[in-house]
């Protein structure tokens, strides 16, 4: 009698060996198809075709993995992985893949946190794009193309080489890929002063399901609306972005301020509760990211606390900071000297937690390799909530132990731009946008399903405090319990129910005929993309 431990590999051997082969044999047949497409020679194509078997396969795929619960024996891996180098290599793959029934997806930076960019329920394979990140200035319009294979680093560490008096307005984390940071929205610490990273998107090029290179020009209105901010995997392979570069002042101030729940002297509560107040209202310029966690106390021998830390960037000098602070938020109690005058580019580094003085050539460091364990969720904030309810907050996550929420604050330019001018509707009414954290070390399917139900527990505690009807949700933190999880869409009315929620029920409409329009047979399908409207032959 065999051992079930041994049966158990033998079918593991198998199955992995079936994959393998099935990966080979797709591998020749797409790198034909490639060299029809392309002309190219087959050395040419090979070395950016990998199947399962090459030796480079796993370094290839773990390099952009930022999220190790999806980097497991039993996670399904991609047939082949394309690593295009120029646009013709991608029309191809759009080809090759329609043509042997394959499905894309599209990896720039690999942040998204349920994996979606690199995981799939069926067979597929994966566009990276970490050759195509070039960078473009054009100082005499103040304007920059990104391929979307770069990161926010590169873009910023550009920018920074030809001009200090320029910046743009995205996410402080520098190794995040600019085609999924910019197709889902995109933001920062300068979002109170300048909006959203689509904003400032005033062209795009894009590979549409026919394989055709498409400019905003040729794309049309419909399509390069709904690809700023609708995301862009529903819709093709976007290949670059030109944005709208903003000023920045000579010098910006810094700073970071921190309460504990057991400091009698600390107010925290109170203190959390002005933050709602002064945040989403105070000085355009000034933005302040609070961070809540619990942790354990060194004041009460161990026992579980909580605690807030300010991160802000203020768009000006310390003088001016301080005194309006003194007005708008007077717990804070801030003074010159806990502040931190620097450059912009120096204050992109500090946000990203270099140490001063670092060259911002450290932008582009990719960080290849590395990843956690940990998943996100996100609300909206649209009344403050009150003493009592943050007090009964703080008691949750202490019980449940590991959990953080980020308060990311609205208001200023969020609340002048219409929730119709690109697909990202969280717009006016919105005080701030919630971020639920939890990250954690240990492997295996215990960790994973302990860590997880505390999120959505912590989630569920908070309804009565957030958005309703819908319950709003931000795309670039791609939640798979709302709604279906498996593999698309089967259905418009099963779109709706992400769709709404992502995009709000007009702009997720919107969406849906835009989509119907230029991909109807929903090639571009994978989990919660935009469906198609239905067939009413």
């Amino acid at each position: 009698m065999i051992p079930l431990a041994f049966l158990s590999l033998l079918l593991h051997v198998s199955a992995s060996s079936s994959f393998a082969a099935a990966s080979d044999s797709t591998y020749n047949t797409f790198l034909q198809c490639m060299q029809r497409n392309t002309k190219a020679l087959p050395s040419q194509l090979s070395s950016i075709i990998y199947s399962q078997t090459n030796p480079s396969y796993t370094s290839v795929l773990r390099a952009y993995i930022r999220n190790a619960r999806f980097n497991t024996t039993s996670t399904n891996k991609p047939l082949l992985i394309i690593t295009p180098t120029t646009e013709s290599h991608i029309s191809a793959t759009v080809l090759c893949a329609k043509t042997l029934g394959l499905r894309i997806k599209t990896r720039s930076g690999g942040h998204d946190y349920a994996g979606l960019s690199y995981t799939s329920g069926v067979p597929f394979v994966i566009i990276d794009m970490f050759n195509l990140r070039s960078v473009t200035v054009d100082l005499a319009d103040q304007s920059a193309w990104i391929q979307t294979g770069a990161t926010l680093g590169e873009l910023y560490h550009n920018i920074w080489k030809k001009s200090k008096a320029l910046g743009f307005p995205a996410g402080v984390c520098p190794t995040v890929g600019a085609g999924g940071h910019l197709s889902g929205g995109g933001y920062g610490n300068m979002i109170r002063k300048y909006g959203l990273a689509v904003d400032h998107v005033v062209d795009a090029k894009i590979v549409d399901a026919k394989g055709n290179v498409l400019d905003r020009k040729a794309m049309g209105e419909d399509l390069f609306w709904a690809i700023r901010g609708g995301g862009g995997a529903s819709f093709g392979v976007i290949l670059a972005y030109k944005l709208k570069l903003v000023p920045v002042p000579d010098i910006v101030t810094v700073f970071k301020a921190q309460r504990t729940l057991d400091n009698v002297n600390d107010k925290m509560t109170d203190f959390v509760y002005q933050w709602q107040q002064a945040a989403p209202t105070t000085n355009d310029g000034l933005f302040m990211r609070m961070l809540i966690q619990p942790v354990t106390s060194k004041a009460s021998k161990g026992q579980k606390t909580v605690r807030v830390t300010i991160n802000a960037l203020y768009l000006g000098k310390a003088d001016e900071l301080v005194s309006f602070l003194a007005k708008d938020f007077p717990l804070l109690g801030l003074k010159k000297e806990n502040c931190t005058e620097l450059s912009w580019i120096d204050s992109v580094l500090w946000w990203a937690n270099y140490d001063n003085g670092t060259s911002p050539d450290a932008l582009l460091d990719r960080d290849p390799n590395s990843a956690i364990f940990g998943t996100r969720k996100s609300d909206y904030v649209q009344n403050p909530i009150s003493k009592d309810g943050l007090e009964w907050i703080w008691k949750k996550m202490m019980e449940l132990g590991k959990v953080g929420l980020v308060f990311n604050p609205y208001g200023g330019r969020m609340n002048q731009v219409p929730e119709s001018a690109t697909p990202f509707p969280h717009r006016a009414g919105n005080l701030f946008k919630i971020q639920y954290s939890i990250s954690w070390k240990e492997p295996g399917p215990e960790a994973d399903n302990n860590f997880t139900t505390q999120i959505r527990r912590l989630f569920s505690y908070m309804t009565p405090f957030v958005s309703k009807n819908p319950r709003s949700a931000f795309l670039n933190y791609r939640d798979i319990d709302i709604g279906v999880n498996h593999f698309g869409p089967n259905s418009y009315e099963e779109g709706k129910v992400y769709g709404v929620r992502y995009f709000g029920a007009a702009n997720f409409d919107r969406l849906v005929k835009v989509k119907t329009a230029v991909d109807p047979e929903n090639f571009f399908k994978s989990e919660q993309s935009i469906p198609t409207l239905p067939n009413k032959a």
